[in-house]
């Protein structure tokens, strides 16, 4: 039994720390948030809800300046104050800000949003237990390698989950008459648009396909769709 008890603590933390984190969540959320008013940016949104056969698809201002998109593991969908100034000061497109809203719609419909949320628990017990078990046989390096597998497993996940949703934005964006084009220049803008003061690299580079690859993926969709035709 004494050799199951890192396990079970592990599972046991994982549990607790799902919880804790969908609370913590959701109630940053709901006292850092705003309904997005913009016309420009609600009649594109309007245009993909039609798509998706829905009477509309409500989106939130995260008031917060990173520059990033957000969809939350109860289905709500938020951009950031800081990218929602971006499309303020002309450095972002309409078409553009829409195709981030597509996107995290296909996190939202393809269940990455809730799931990871769970991952993110399920990542926290497995270093956790790793460590605790490496550390018996490697004294001083368990903590190191328990970490290092653990985030080299989550930026696989996660980047997996990048494609997926960026497939299903492009899907969306193509029916709605929106068009693909605009989710390709972001592509383009993001590293520059993310990028700090200091000049250090965007924390979502690290979790995220390159640009060149997701854009290539989103090409070969383009393809793929015209010999149907």
């Amino acid at each position: 039994m004494l050799k199951f008890t890192p396990i079970l603590l592990a599972i046991l933390y994982a549990l607790v720390m799902y919880r804790f984190s969908a609370w913590r969540t959701a109630r940053e959320l709901d006292t850092r948030s705003t309904e997005l008013a913009d016309p420009k940016l609600k009649a594109l949104t309007n245009k993909m809800a039609e798509a998706l056969e829905l009477p509309r698809i409500k989106v939130h201002i995260y008031e917060i300046d990173p520059v990033n998109g957000l969809a939350a593991p109860d289905g709500r969908i938020f951009i950031t104050r800081g990218f929602f100034e971006k499309y303020r000061n002309g450095e972002v497109t309409g078409p553009e800000l829409a195709s981030v809203i597509a996107h995290e719609l296909g996190h939202v419909a393809l269940g990455h949003s809730r799931r990871r949320m769970i991952d993110f628990s399920g990542q926290n017990a497995l270093r956790t237990a790793l460590a605790m078990v490496l550390s018996r046989f490697i004294p001083g390096l368990g903590v190191w390698i328990a970490n290092a597998l653990t985030s080299l497993l989550a930026a696989r996940i996660s980047r997996k989950d990048e494609y997926e949703a960026d497939a299903y934005a492009s899907a969306l964006l193509t029916k709605s008459g929106i068009g693909t084009a605009p989710q390709k220049t972001l592509f383009n803008k993001l590293e520059a648009l993310t990028k700090s003061r200091a000049g250090a690299v965007p924390a979502w580079m690290m979790s995220h396909p390159k640009t060149a690859e997701r854009i290539k993926a989103i090409e070969k969709l383009e393809a793929d769709w015209a010999t149907l035709k």
